[in-house]
């Protein structure tokens, strides 16, 4: 009769660990490039987004071109550091992650439909990171 533990050991490694991760690389990499899409379409000042004359987080529509390009180009820089598994690129991953959440939060009137889209996929990939234990990578 064989004798199992709770304990998982260094030599059992949780399949889904891995799954996890890249899911979260994935798809972070996906909010990255459509962040930089985003950003330079409203950079163009293009006819996609609305505009909105009482909105409490008024901003030209050329910063949030600016904010959203640079947080899309660190989500491909660190989504590539979670292809390697690195542990910074997951602190970083969650960090980008929750950053895209208010981002797209305070743009909710300029484009309101794909800024829901954003934080839903930016809230899974923040959980995606964030269920996965250091040891099971």
């Amino acid at each position: 009769m064989t004798h199992t533990t709770f304990a998982q050991t260094k030599t059992d490694r949780n399949p889904w660990a891995g799954g996890l991760t890249l899911f979260a690389a994935v798809m972070l990499m996906i909010a990255g490039i459509l962040g930089v899409c985003r950003g330079i379409m409203a950079i163009a000042e293009d006819d996609v987004f609305v505009t909105t004359s009482n909105y409490v987080f008024e901003f030209d529509l050329t910063s949030w071109g600016w904010i959203h390009l640079v947080l899309g180009a660190v989500a491909i820089i660190v989504s590539i550091g979670l292809f390697t598994a690195g542990l910074w690129a997951r602190f970083a991953g969650v960090a980008i992650g929750g950053l895209v959440i208010i981002a797209n939060f305070l743009s909710l009137p300029y484009y309101p439909v794909w800024s829901i889209v954003m934080i839903a996929a930016s809230a899974f990939i923040i959980w995606a990171l964030c269920v996965v234990r250091p040891d099971d990578l």
